[in-house]
């Protein structure tokens, strides 16, 4: 569960955070106050009624988004769960910054004491850069034993009118792109809106982690 979930939590606010992957819910429950979250397996295409708003799709999840279509159908998805009028916030990275080529072994290493498993050393680097696509590959040592484990992904470096288009493609209206507080230059925070119908009252829960996948329904706290 990301920050703005639990620091919205802890206000009072009723939060609902979304996510295919199950391991992941179970970190989230484990955090400080994340029983105050109600988690819900599935993905925003998936996801039941109540309507929301607004809803955030946070930590540059859209970079994971490889698949056009899963793309779109994630931001259609966030068009049906909006209220009239709510807003989906969402960010990625900027791909003019180059980011992957700060991505290198020297500028990445890192020694993490992870409780109950001691001190962990992680490296990680760009592998390839094929267009948007940009793989990479994060190893991991475990200093108790010397376990070595490592991780690829790829991600997706989406340029600004691409974004805006999908964006106005699923409904939504563009009403900003902004710098990330704190990171100028290397995030597009783009600020949208779902239009205003008839027969709709504005406000509701604030749907948090908005996330490719369709997967299987559930929800607890």
């Amino acid at each position: 569960m990301t920050a703005p979930a639990l620091f919205l939590a802890e206000r009072g606010i009723e939060v609902i955070g979304v996510d295919p992957a199950g391991a992941s819910l179970e970190v989230a429950r484990a955090k400080p106050g994340g029983d105050r979250v109600r988690r819900v397996h599935c993905d925003v295409t998936a996801l039941p009624p109540p309507r929301v708003d607004p809803a955030t799709m946070t930590a540059n999840v859209a970079r994971a988004i490889i698949d056009p279509e899963a793309w779109r159908d994630t931001l259609r998805g966030a068009h049906t769960v909006l209220r009239s009028g709510g807003r989906p916030v969402s960010e990625t990275r900027d791909p003019a910054r180059r980011a992957w080529e700060e991505w290198n072994r020297e500028e990445s290493h890192r020694v993490t004491d992870v409780p109950g498993v001691g001190a962990v050393e992680s490296r990680g680097g760009a592998t390839e850069v094929g267009g948007p696509l940009v793989a990479f590959r994060w190893t991991y040592v475990l200093g108790a034993d010397g376990q070595v484990l490592t991780s690829d992904s790829t991600l997706r470096f989406r340029e600004r009118r691409e974004v805006e288009a999908d964006l106005d493609g699923s409904g939504l209206t563009v009403e900003g792109v902004r710098d990330a507080p704190g990171r100028p230059g290397r995030e597009l925070v783009f600020v949208t809106r779902r239009p205003r119908t008839g027969g709709e009252r504005s406000g509701g829960p604030t749907a948090a982690g908005v996330t490719p996948r369709r997967c299987g329904r559930g929800a607890g706290r």
